[in-house]
């Protein structure tokens, strides 16, 4: 006799909903980044990863850190060549990458509930152990302060910036951001 799998619980539907909103956005960045070109984006424009191409390839490393390692004990990740910013040399190579950290990020997530939320967790290169709950809203609040970087790049270039609001992230829509 099966049993009818219960709702995701309010945290769950938040995290899922804030992983939605990572996806979206980051992309609308990688489109953004494309359409400056190859040689902007990979410039170092002395922002923390110098440049655009590589603060991406950065975020998607955090998300992959967090999700892929510490979350499933996947360890070996971190000796794959190509999530290296040196093995991203064309925005194939970076579409090819988020795809892969994306499609991990989902399969962890299709399968997490409250419990899992509430585990343990431990970063080799932070102090502490947090909850994989923690995790997950570090790793959005690292994005949005990586994309601020990347925004400030934008208004440099006198270039308007990507958009990354909450709501017409999510609805599709469009506002001014200046």
């Amino acid at each position: 006799m099966a049993t009818k799998a219960s709702p995701p619980s309010s945290k769950v539907a938040t995290v899922r909903r804030l992983m939605r909103y990572d996806q979206k956005v980051f992309e609308t960045f990688e489109r953004s980044a494309q359409r400056l070109g190859w040689e902007p984006a990979t410039k170092d424009h002395g922002i923390g990863h110098l440049s655009i191409k590589d603060t991406l390839v950065h975020i998607l490393n955090v998300h992959e850190a967090w999700f892929v390692a510490i979350a499933q004990g996947r360890w070996d990740v971190f000796e794959d060549p190509s999530r290296r910013k040196e093995s991203i040399n064309s925005w194939s190579d970076l579409a090819r990458y988020r795809r892969r950290v994306w499609t991990e990020v989902d399969r962890f997530l299709s399968g997490v509930d409250e419990r899992a939320l509430q585990r343990r967790v431990k970063a080799p290169w932070m102090p502490g152990k947090y909850t994989l709950e923690d995790a997950i809203f570090q790793t959005t609040f690292e994005q949005a302060h990586h994309l601020g970087e990347i925004i400030a790049v934008y208004w440099q270039l006198e270039r308007p910036p990507p958009q990354m609001m909450w709501l017409p992230t999510l609805l599709g829509t469009r506002v001014s951001v200046r």
